[in-house]
């Protein structure tokens, strides 16, 4: 009874492979071109497959679009989130986390930066399901800069004088910006000049440098 199904099994493996190869193709592909210029047509002949093998995988160009930003996620999390949910206090969470995301802006297989970055801005201004989805991407991402933010000052890590969300904002937009100049420059000085900026901010308010700005005013 049981042999029968080893060869389904071993096709379906087979087929979620290829699968992952195409959606990490397409991850590659999409921080060069777009999302709208990630077409069934492009990527077969991106891949070396037909248009005909590809639609057995994806429906539509919507379908492949969503299961594409569903795999760049993945990768976020394991490349950025999940090394810095690893450290023992969320300020060194925090800082993990901004370091993750400038160290995985140098990987090969993002030749365009990061995937994010690009199609929010593609996106923003077009409603519709794969808008929502990023939006939805991008709100949790500053919520975890946020939530690491507010538990440091719980543990006494960080001022309580700044708003959690002011932080991750002023935090997240030197991780942009440092994209942005890094994809159109190539030059690796932008991402250690986001790196200082950030350590200076968490270090401007860290209890310590706030009650020394105190001091000195009186």
């Amino acid at each position: 009874m049981a042999s029968p199904s080893r060869p389904e099994r071993r096709t379906r493996s087979d087929g979620e492979r290829s699968r992952l190869a195409i959606l990490d193709a397409a991850v590659a592909l999409t921080t060069v071109l777009g999302l709208e210029g990630l077409s069934i047509g492009r990527l077969a002949d991106h891949v070396g497959i037909s248009k005909s093998g590809l639609y057995a995988h994806f429906g539509s160009k919507e379908e492949l679009q969503l299961a594409t930003i569903r795999t760049a996620e993945l990768t976020h999390r394991r490349d950025v989130v999940s090394p810095a949910f690893a450290q023992p206090d969320p300020l060194s969470r925090l800082r993990s986390l901004c370091e993750n995301f400038l160290d995985h802006l140098k990987d090969d297989l993002l030749p365009g930066g990061c995937f994010f970055v690009s199609v929010n801005a593609e996106f923003d201004a077009r409603p519709g399901a794969v808008r929502d989805r990023l939006a939805e991407i991008h709100t949790a991402w500053l919520l975890m800069l946020e939530e690491q933010y507010a538990a440091a000052q719980a543990a006494g890590l960080l001022s309580p004088e700044t708003p959690p969300d002011q932080a991750a904002f002023e935090l997240n937009a030197y991780l942009h910006m440092a994209n942005n100049m890094y994809v159109l420059y190539r030059d690796a000085d932008y991402l250690e000049l986001a790196r200082r900026s950030v350590a200076n901010r968490l270090g401007m308010l860290s209890p310590t440098s706030s009650r020394a700005v105190t001091e000195a005013s009186h």
